[in-house]
């Protein structure tokens, strides 16, 4: 770390994710040469990452500081905002902050996937200051579509920063409080430095629609429908369980969970007391025994993720549970931005059976967690920040943010990328240096840089193909065989065979011609590679991996 331009004196601000996009949020404060960090998210791949199942921020930067990080405090409980700690925790060794709920969720990741790791977890109350390491912390109660959301009050060096986590206004929550507009109020009466805010609507007019407004639309939406019904949410929603739950008593269908994480979220949910009215769930072994028009399926899928219940229903290979012609599913979901070809996939095979699918485009049964236009100017009203970062969405959802802010008076907004390292004080944020940042993810179980040279090969070997040949010389350097060349993804049928026969014989003739050349591996290797990427380059305009397999005889032995 290259610390030239800013003082250990000052308040720093560093975005390690989350800041230009939506997603993997890791966000990092400094004061007095000690830091904390907010958040350690995931995000999900997009089609240029194979074989990649979730993306982590790249910690580099404070992980050569660790002995002066004095904690991480989570938000709340969604995946991009705590979904990394059980892969990096390790890396970090710090105690862990949040709300009964938040650590209700990362307490069952720390046993699945650090089974004997000793993490120090430690409940904060609302509108409580507590000290952690040269911060004052104080979580103020917000609405979001999660339990236990928390905005977060960080004071240090005279500077006081809010920090909105996600958020909306939502008078008619279902589950939980509403928000404290008390407490934020009071907050902004105190004084305000620096907002950094959720951006996620900020092209949005008007306002969010409340929890309860989903509920009654579910409830409408099922009472219609004759027979199975199956509502896929995010399963971390725990209000929309709720309801689906309220509106299955409603409509006299039976409930029924389908998918691991949603059994692992109710299950934490009821341990912090919420969930009170839950009834007796229809298991998988019962499915069949109950008539189509009684029964209300509760499933994970919403986004298409390949090994959910509901992708395994809608391709038929779920061993219990099957939708057929007649039946309805619902998604009570947004799109999120990079998943609707996965999405579509699921919603394509389930209409192929003969299933009805319906959207929030089609009837009023979902609703956002995070504010549009009109709350986030209140919020801005309430807090009355001097300077204004937002955060949580792409380039285009900061700017969109940014406009607003001004408009609502604030002197300025400042927008981060990820690693750049903000100072800042009552009169300004500047940009005064950047920390080393990047894109990780999980790799027979040890975290990799997704740049590396095992993901390059992945991607080349996707787009390009796999090519090998071995090469059997005597030990005088004549070829015992004829080189035998293999490939995986190059070509189709006779094209490949083709490929594989002038292969072989174009590195018949390149060795026959290498004279003493032949006694080395390393050019007959290099010669083999080049007759090889030639080849396919002239036939297939590819660029395919090579590897090359040099072996020595005894040809007298062998013989």
């Amino acid at each position: 770390m290259n610390n030239q331009y800013w003082n250990d004196s000052d308040v720093l601000f560093v975005p390690l994710g989350g800041s230009g996009e939506i997603g993997m949020n890791a966000n990092l404060f400094h004061h007095n040469g000690r830091w904390i960090m907010v958040d350690l998210g995931i995000s999900f791949p997009d089609e240029t990452m194979p074989g990649v199942d979730v993306v982590l921020p790249d910690l580099r930067f404070i992980e050569k500081q660790r002995d002066k990080l004095d904690g991480l405090v989570v938000t709340h409980g969604h995946e991009d905002h705590l979904g990394a700690i059980p892969y990096l925790w390790e890396k970090l060794q710090c105690p862990i902050y949040g709300t009964p709920f938040t650590l209700a969720l990362v307490r069952g990741k720390i046993k699945e996937h650090l089974p004997d790791a000793k993490v120090k977890l430690i409940s904060l109350p609302f509108n409580e200051q507590v000290k952690i390491g040269n911060f004052e912390v104080e979580f103020v109660s917000l609405t979001h579509s999660i339990p236990d959301p928390a905005g977060l009050v960080l004071r240090a060096g005279g500077m006081t920063i809010f920090h909105t986590g996600d958020w909306k206004f939502d008078e008619n929550p279902v589950i939980g409080p509403v928000s404290d507009i008390s407490t934020l109020q009071s907050l902004g009466d105190a004084g305000v430095d620096v907002m950094i805010g959720d951006s996620t609507n900020a092209m949005v007019e008007g306002r969010t629609g409340s929890e309860d407004d989903a509920r009654r639309g579910l409830i409408e939406a099922i009472s219609a429908e004759q027979g199975r019904v199956a509502v896929t949410c995010f399963a971390s929603n725990v209000a929309r369980v709720d309801s689906l739950i309220h509106a299955a008593r409603e409509t006299g269908r039976s409930p029924m969970l389908i998918g691991r994480a949603l059994h692992r979220i109710t299950d934490a949910a009821r341990s912090c007391g919420y969930l009170k009215h839950w009834p007796d769930m229809v298991g998988e072994d019962d499915y069949n025994l109950i008539p189509r028009e009684n029964i209300l399926l509760i499933c994970t899928g919403s986004q298409g993720e390949p090994r959910s219940a509901l992708s395994r229903i809608a391709s038929g290979t779920h061993h219990k549970v099957s939708l057929d012609k007649g039946d309805t599913v619902m998604f009570s979901s947004r799109e999120i931005p990079g998943n609707e070809v996965a999405i579509g996939k699921v919603q394509d095979n389930l209409i192929r059976r003969g299933v009805r699918v319906i959207t929030d485009r089609d009837a009023p049964i979902h609703v956002s967690g995070h504010p549009c236009r009109e709350e986030m100017a209140e919020m801005y009203q309430l807090i009355r920040p001097r300077l204004a970062i937002p955060v949580h969405g792409t380039i285009r959802h900061l700017r969109a943010h940014a406009a607003l802010a001004r408009d609502c008076q604030v002197s300025q907004a400042l927008i981060p990328e990820n690693g750049a390292i903000i100072r800042l004080d009552k009169n300004e944020a500047e940009t005064v240096g950047s920390a080393d940042t990047g894109l990780m993810t999980v790799e027979a179980g040890e975290v990799i840089a997704i740049d590396s040279d095992t993901m390059r090969d992945r991607r080349r070997m996707l787009w390009n193909g796999n090519v090998s040949a071995s090469v059997v010389l005597s030990l005088s350097g004549e070829l015992c065989v004829a080189p035998i060349v293999q490939e995986s993804g190059l070509a189709e049928g006779h094209r490949a065979d083709d490929y594989m026969a002038e292969a072989s014989l174009r590195i018949e003739d390149a060795v026959d011609a290498m004279n003493d050349d032949v006694f080395n591996d390393d050019r007959v290797t290099e010669v083999v590679g080049q007759c090889l990427r030639g080849l396919a380059k002239s036939m297939f305009g590819r660029r395919p991996i090579v590897q090359v397999h040099i072996v020595r005889v005894d040809a007298l032995a062998a013989s």
